[in-house]
């Protein structure tokens, strides 16, 4: 099969390039610059020079060529509603295969770190949060498409994690170089579902294997509590765990990051499971404690 991964040189689209091209598959790979052109060619992975903005047309010139297209960018709003509306326009009435990669960003609730009891399932409905409306739109513009011969499918994975990650672990490691102590919001009991990027992979290619038209595909193994990751790094490097009001975070990690780390994100991967077969094999995002490149974070800086 001939697929081209636009983010291929990213995290999630990174693995799951790597994967398919293991599998036999030929993958080609969106690269915006020669050396990330270099670096999937030495990965057996056929570059293609271009980018969301000015040579977008290249890509859906390249897209137009594939016979699988996944969208696993990390793009700005307007970058990727432009790119969704043109790749579904080329691609509709052609029968081929659009995998769009979202992510539980999408449905996550501003609670200040406190507990939600709402969990999702991918037929639940959802009020989009403010910033990832955009998303949200790009995944019902994925989701229509499939009514109009294109196999078009989205992928909402929770927390991904996994070797190269940069999520709540990490961050609650970065917080420890600025603060000295590893860090939480509120009350710490907000949580966000996660997975481990071998896991998220997996259902990549059962989607392209027997995916339904229009289907949405949760990822979850677990989820814990920001607090539990806090106190469990905390005893990882023998400092003490501490609770950040919103404005503090902010100081520590950013606004968008102070975000991230207050937010509740829970989901279940229902259909996932029952329609395609999937089973996470990597179930405690805990197991990353104490690796050496975590630990690195919480050196601070000079």
């Amino acid at each position: 099969m001939n697929i081209f991964i636009i983010g291929a040189t990213g995290f999630v689209g990174g693995a799951l390039a790597r994967h398919l091209s293991a599998q036999g598959h030929k993958v080609t790979g969106l690269a915006r610059t020669t050396s990330a052109a270099a670096a999937l060619a030495s990965q057996g992975i056929t570059p293609v020079a271009g980018d969301l903005d000015e040579h977008r047309p290249t890509v859906v010139e390249a897209a137009r060529d594939a016979d699988t297209v996944v969208y696993a960018a990390q793009a700005g709003p307007e970058q990727e509603t432009a790119t969704v509306r043109d790749l579904v326009r080329t691609l509709t009435g052609t029968g081929r295969t659009l995998l769009f990669l979202s992510g539980s960003g999408v449905l996550v609730q501003r609670t200040a770190g406190a507990w939600s009891p709402d969990v999702f399932a991918e037929d639940d409905p959802v009020t989009p949060e403010p910033l990832a409306a955009y998303r949200k739109a790009a995944e019902d513009t994925v989701r229509a498409a499939a009514q109009d011969g294109l196999r078009a499918m989205v992928i909402r994975p929770g927390l991904i994690w996994g070797p190269g990650d940069h999520g709540h672990v990490s961050m609650v490691y970065r917080s420890v170089a600025a603060t000295g102590t590893a860090c939480y919001v509120g009350e710490g009991l907000n949580t966000y579902s996660h997975v481990h990027i071998d896991d998220v992979t997996r259902l990549f290619c059962l989607a392209l294997e027997k995916g339904r038209p229009g289907g949405l595909y949760h990822a979850v193994a677990g989820e814990i509590p920001n607090r539990w990751i806090a106190e469990r790094v905390a005893a990882d490097l023998g400092v003490e765990a501490r609770s950040l009001t919103p404005q503090e975070a902010a100081g520590v990690w950013g606004e968008f990051g102070a975000l991230v780390m207050a937010v509740s994100g829970r989901i279940r991967a229902v259909r996932a499971r029952q329609d395609l077969g999937w089973q996470p094999r990597h179930t405690d995002m805990l197991t990353m404690i104490g690796e050496e490149r975590l630990r690195r974070l919480a050196t601070p800086a000079g």
